[in-house]
């Protein structure tokens, strides 16, 4: 029986994961649906905005939905190397919250070239 047990373990992995899959594709539908509807902005504009905002690269992005609101959370790594995150309203673009030491831009500061950019 014990020679079974890898066997019978990789058969019941998939029952497991199905639910997350089911899950994220819900999510997935339902953060589509909201853009559509025009309850969000695309996360392209905000991140456009970030960039311009705040020192550092977004690392990671996530649309949420908190009670009445979509949020995306982004994690920004500046470069001092010390990653914050930062909340926006995916409605407005506005910061909700924010965690970590956040480096805004000075007024007039040059964006950093971008190898993606001409």
């Amino acid at each position: 029986m014990l020679r079974y047990l890898p066997l019978l373990l990789l058969l019941h992995l998939p029952a497991q994961a199905s639910p997350t899959l089911a899950q994220e594709r819900r999510d997935h539908e339902r953060a589509r649906a909201a853009l559509e509807a025009g309850q969000i902005r695309p996360l392209t504009d905000l991140l456009s905005e970030v960039e311009r905002r705040f020192r550092g690269r977004v690392i990671e992005a996530d649309l949420e939905r908190d009670d009445t609101q979509w949020l995306y959370e982004l994690k920004i790594l500046p470069p001092n190397g010390r990653i914050f995150i930062i909340e926006l309203d995916a409605a407005t673009g506005a910061l909700v919250r924010s965690r970590g030491m956040v480096q805004e831009r000075v007024p007039g500061e040059a964006l950093p070239r971008s190898p993606m950019r001409p």
